[in-house]
């Protein structure tokens, strides 16, 4: 996702009223949308974003394009944990230092950066809640504090505002097996929140709401709903060639190490070509930071000699160099398990990048006929179809590529057409 420049659960609420400030200007029957933006808040000292943390920037980003007298921020705020409203000014500052962070993820001055992140804590630290003057909704796209019923509750009394939000996908329950310890019940709390509060639910695709629908129990009915599939930025901006990428045919994969990526099956998969093919063997990147529950893999990665040479833990980048990593690669592999939606594979096809992703409903969703599908448990097809894409003049490669023209990207324009209708549909509802 390319960027344009520009926790507390039970925490203590802000919530002093006063007279309505100029934040909403909008005209009688529109709605003052209230972004919360405490999952950027929170991730404020790392360098590099996960995908919830960029679809939130994206979302202040396209908002403040379309509708930036009638749109508001807040957040439960990491420093004190009060939740209030946020300076729109200093937000706009906040948003610029964070694109700016995550494309230059390599800071030169680590100091510098953790004071430059400290004085935009202070900048955008909570105000209190103003009286509404007409319509409100509270549009949360992370699950930040979705755990905590009560206080979503009494953030929504003290806006008097309907609730939005967005689901990203429902995993810990539909396979709490690859979820952290206790990821579960925190995820079903989550929803249990959605639940009891959500008039208007955004799915990033239907395999998402189709997989939340049954952990609903007072259902879908009755809200407003509605599927849209993430962006991808224009893929002029990949490829940058000041970035350093191997001088061999490479595969990457982008995503953090857990048990539902499925890194295991690429590692052992790389292990037998190298056995196979010595140093002709492809290079595997992998990129993304270390996440939970992923010994095999680690020990593997750590203790792998084999793999030395031909498998490149990358870790965290910036977004230069992983658009540049991706840009030059024979493919983006992508055998996970379990996907709400798959970022990286939309992100690639745009591009123009093959990809090898797993057979699963969410990647059939957003990749169409373009990518070239796998089993997640076929571990013999995927290194064929590796090997296959290696080669020169890779006949199979060159037809993913043609099957790519005739792909349609999805774009944020389209995105925030679909999400601000919504949002109308909400606040017509109590108009």
């Amino acid at each position: 996702m390319a960027l344009r420049p520009f926790n507390a659960p039970g925490a203590r609420l802000a919530l002093r009223s006063k007279r309505a400030s100029q934040l909403f200007q909008g005209r009688q029957g529109e709605s003052e949308i209230i972004l919360d933006l405490s999952r950027l808040l929170s991730r404020s000292f790392h360098p590099t974003p996960t995908g919830i943390d960029r679809v939130e920037y994206v979302y202040a980003r396209e908002l403040l394009d379309r509708i930036p007298d009638r749109l508001a921020f807040a957040a439960v705020h990491p420093a004190g944990g009060y939740y209030g409203r946020l300076s729109s000014a200093a937000v706009r500052q906040f948003l610029a230092f964070t694109a700016a962070k995550w494309r230059n993820a390599e800071q030169p001055d680590a100091k510098e950066g953790k004071a430059a992140a400290i004085r935009h804590m202070f900048a955008t630290r909570p105000r209190p809640v103003p009286r509404a003057t007409g319509p409100r909704v509270y549009l949360q796209v992370s699950p930040h504090h979705l755990d905590d019923p009560a206080q979503v509750g009494a953030i929504l009394r003290a806006e008097g505002a309907k609730f939005v939000t967005l689901v990203h996908d429902v995993i810990p329950l539909s396979h709490p097996e690859f979820a952290r310890p206790q990821g579960a019940a925190e995820h079903l709390r989550r929803v249990e929140t959605i639940d009891a509060f959500a008039d208007g639910i955004i799915g990033n695709s239907q395999a998402t709401i189709d997989a939340l629908e049954p952990h609903m129990r007072r259902g879908l009915d009755g809200r407003a709903i509605c599927v849209a599939h993430f962006g991808a930025d224009a893929p002029d901006i990949f490829g940058d060639t000041r970035e350093d990428v191997p001088d061999r045919p490479y595969f990457v994969y982008i995503s953090t190490i857990e048990p539902r990526k499925n890194h295991l099956l690429l590692l052992n998969i790389w292990r037998r070509m190298i056995e196979q093919l010595g140093d002709a063997a492809p290079v595997l990147v992998l990129i993304g930071r270390r996440g939970w529950e992923n010994e095999n893999v680690i020990d593997m990665l750590e203790r792998g000699e084999l793999l030395r040479g031909h498998v490149i833990e990358a870790g965290e980048v910036s977004d230069n160099r992983m658009q540049a990593l991706v840009a030059h690669a024979r493919a983006m592999l992508m055998p996970s398990f379990a996907e709400g939606f798959g970022m990286p594979v939309v992100e690639a096809l745009a591009a123009g990048v093959p990809v090898i992703c797993s057979d699963i409903v969410a990647h059939r969703e957003v990749g169409g006929d373009a990518p070239d599908y796998i089993d997640p448990l076929d571990g013999l097809g995927w290194m064929r179809a590796i090997d296959a894409y290696a080669m020169p003049g890779s006949a199979e490669r060159a037809a993913q590529v043609a099957r790519i023209a005739a792909w349609r990207a999805p774009t944020w324009p389209d995105y925030f057409d679909i999400v601000t209708r919504l949002l109308e549909e909400v606040t017509d509802s109590v108009s």
